[in-house]
């Protein structure tokens, strides 16, 4: 009797423990180039290159998703995890009602991506040859990929990049920046993230940061320019002993140290500026601190 008055209960559970652990099985046939769309917002998403001209996802669907399918032509697809009975997918109160979703996708080696995620950390391993652009709020972004545009934006999550990413436009407001494998026309915003970027040679590089601090390495390409901006977070610039450009570099208030030439102070009031020639002077390079301390390093 006591068997049969708890049934009820057990079926329901198991009813539950199903909906919320639903496993992902999924594959649609995709050109070598396709575009890949994908969104989610809670849980992660790892994407994986492979040789196959395929996308496939597996993975668990969180509890209150709508039931995931991939949908487009075989040129261009997307992946969306989406709260049942919500409107469109920042429809925050069905989201609150989501359980995080795991998204483990195999994608075409070349193919281009498109990334939304909200709360879901980000890996993309293996790209090569796809444009990738990156939306993300508070997931840290992980990719490894060789592509000819990198673009990412992200609220509190950091960004890592390695491979080499031939344009990029990296920007974050509090998440640090770590991107040893730049290519030649780079952007790197942050508010109070740390930035440490590696790479060239730069036919264009701009740098703007608030407090963050920031630390970067690398090569002027001939006839290429570099713009730093910072208010209160530190720079330290390493150039080849051979850059050839016109060096600009000041800063209001923090202490200012070249191994290219000397900094002036002014007769009255605070202050330090530097303005030297290296080599030619073919390439243009600009840094201003507000208070932040600022160093151009020699490259051993």
């Amino acid at each position: 009797m006591k068997t049969a008055r708890y049934l009820p209960l057990l079926l329901c559970f198991c009813i539950g423990q199903a909906l919320a652990d639903t496993p992902i099985q999924l594959r649609h046939d995709a050109t070598p180039t396709a575009r890949v769309s994908i969104s989610n917002i809670a849980g992660t998403v790892n994407v994986i290159a492979w040789d196959r001209n395929e996308v496939q996802v597996s993975g668990r669907l969180g509890d209150g998703a709508k039931p995931l399918a991939i949908t487009g032509s075989n040129g261009d697809l997307e992946i969306k995890v989406e709260p049942q009975g919500g409107s469109g997918w920042f429809n925050w109160g069905g989201d609150s009602k989501m359980a995080p979703t795991t998204l483990e996708l195999h994608v075409p080696r070349a193919a281009s991506l498109d990334v939304d995620v909200i709360s879901a950390p980000l890996v993309i391993d293996g790209m090569d040859g796809g444009s990738i652009q990156v939306n993300t709020v508070s997931g840290k972004a992980r990719i490894n990929a060789r592509t000819p545009s990198l673009k990412v934006d992200s609220v509190s999550g950091g960004i890592e990049q390695a491979g080499h990413a031939e344009q990029a436009e990296l920007q974050t407001v509090s998440g640090e920046i770590l991107a040893p494998a730049l290519g030649r026309d780079v952007e790197l915003q942050t508010i109070s993230g740390r930035i440490q970027a590696n790479g060239g040679p730069w036919q264009k590089l701009t740098l703007s940061t608030v407090s963050g601090d920031v630390q970067l390495t690398g090569a002027l390409a001939a006839g290429g320019s570099i713009d730093i901006d910072s208010m209160s977070g530190d720079v330290q610039l390493q150039l080849p002993a051979n850059t050839s450009a016109s060096l600009h570099a000041s800063s209001f208030s923090g202490d200012l140290r070249s191994d290219f030439g000397t900094p002036k102070e002014p007769e009255h009031g605070p202050g330090s500026s530097l303005d030297v020639r290296l080599g030619a002077g073919a390439g243009k390079i600009n840094i201003e601190t507000f208070s932040g301390d600022l160093r151009v390093r020699r490259q051993d």
